[in-house]
């Protein structure tokens, strides 16, 4: 199972290799401004177009120099010559540092998008498939009024839409480079040198920066994959709630051959959304941790390095991890409209009860009268066990004003109904829908 949701891709932008290499192709970035600038010399940038390094050598230094900056230049340093002494010209470790974590986010950034983009597919699709399959809307967890799967599905593809729009705008905001020298000034190193490398490293460049990339950035990041996650939370604990066997109208995937205990063979649990949901936890931890991140003494301090060496990657590759998992859920989740259907029943036509109220309004009862007339029909047939119509039937004040005509109209499913295609037209949902429909989509006489 852990296979199946293996991440190579997320998992190889935060490895030591990859952090090292883009550290090396910073290095070589700003050698060629500088030499741009005619600052290093043609033929020497000849070869330090073809620096190296050795990462075991790299650990061996480091155990030396207790700093892996310094440990990394002198093991570039060992595999040129001369010319190693135009390597990490004016700079200060954060403009390494930072401007390759520029990378990394814009890189982990990129992936997201497309799994967050992948998941609106799959979303969008499930939502016209179950346009206009009925179901009970729950408020405080008790029924409603009904309404239908699809629109609940719509209402998930917006929210991650939005979700796709803030985690475009805070990869853009992430994806800078800072090469600026010690605290920012450009001392030692021309607004030139920042400009031309980052450039050439597919970044924007800080505009102005004291000896870090300012970690608002980050926060912004990393509080909006605590968002997506949060959203992740909410559809995967509303799939766990209507899986439950007292409700059964939905149910997460379960393949053959797999288990839900070790104890009683009978159980499907829904593990997936559980581990969605416990994982969002960890990412909107990490996002608080990032906001304390924010406030650094002075010009910086390096309080936040060792807190973002876990949660910058953890909540990328978490967050690429249940993208993945709950993308494959709404996918090959079983939907079971014939349970949804029973239980709009359940209450035995309780569900009208709006509907039979603004019905004797619009016979001239006042809104007030008219409410405590169906109330009292209502919490009878409640505690009963009647059917609403039987009660309403037998109640005087309804019989004086609306006849049975008037009720059968009043009960008709079709009335939750028919503004389903106008919401997912003024939605963006393709007029294609409407040849979609949902295995719920015929409305059946009413059973109660």
């Amino acid at each position: 199972m852990i296979e199946r949701y293996s991440l190579p891709e997320m998992k190889h932008i935060w490895s030591d290799d990859n952090r090292f290499d883009l550290w090396l192709k910073v290095e070589i970035a700003v050698c060629e401004a500088w030499c741009g600038l005619g600052r290093i010399p043609a033929e020497d940038m000849k070869h330090i177009r073809k620096a190296t390094y050795s990462l075991d050598r790299l650990g061996e230094i480091l155990q030396v120099t207790h700093h892996d900056v310094t440990a990394f230049l002198a093991a570039v340093a060992e595999s040129l010559g001369p010319e190693s002494r135009y390597i990490h010209l004016g700079l200060t470790s954060s403009d390494v540092i930072d401007t390759a974590l520029g990378m990394q986010l814009k890189a982990a950034g990129v992936i997201l998008q497309r799994d967050v983009a992948g998941l609106i597919h799959v979303l969008r699709s499930r939502a016209i498939e179950h346009k206009h399959t009925l179901m009970m809307g729950r408020t405080h967890g008790v029924h409603a009024e009904p309404m239908t799967f699809g629109l609940k599905l719509a209402l998930w593809v917006k929210e991650m839409e939005r979700n796709a729009v803030r985690l475009a705008r805070a990869t853009d905001s992430v994806a800078v480079g800072k090469i600026s020298g010690a605290v920012g000034t450009h001392a030692t190193v021309p607004l030139e040198v920042e400009e031309l490398a980052c450039k050439s490293l597919g970044l924007d460049f800080a505009e102005i920066s004291n000896q870090v990339v300012q970690r608002d950035r980050h926060a912004e990041f990393l509080t909006t994959l605590a968002i997506i996650a949060s959203s992740l939370d909410k559809f995967a604990t509303e799939i766990r709630a209507l899986q439950k066997t007292e409700v059964q109208e939905l149910e997460e995937p379960f393949e053959s051959g797999q288990t839900g205990s070790s104890a009683m063979p009978h159980k499907r649990n829904p593990e997936l959304c559980e581990r969605v949901s416990g994982l969002a936890r960890l990412v909107r931890t990490n996002a608080l941790a990032s906001l304390e991140n924010v406030a650094l003494w002075h010009e910086r301090d390096i309080s936040h390095s060792s807190v973002e060496r876990i949660i910058l990657p953890d909540s990328c590759l978490v967050l690429n991890y249940i993208l993945t998992i709950f993308t494959s859920v709404v996918a090959g989740m079983k939907v079971n409209s014939g349970r949804m259907r029973a239980n709009v029943d359940l209450t035995r036509g309780l569900i009208f009860s709006q509907r039979a109220l603004l019905a004797l309004i619009d016979k001239g009862l006042s809104r007030q009268d008219a409410y405590k007339v169906i109330q009292n029909n209502a919490m009878t047939a409640w505690q009963s066990g009647e059917s609403f119509r039987k009660m309403l039937e037998s109640d005087p004040e309804v019989q004086a004003r609306l006849t049975s005509t008037e009720l059968d109209s009043i009960m008709d499913y079709g009335s939750f109904l028919s503004e389903v295609d106008r919401i997912f037209a003024r939605a963006g949902f393709s007029a294609a829908a409407d040849d979609i429909s949902g295995a719920g989509g015929q409305l059946s006489p009413r059973s109660y």
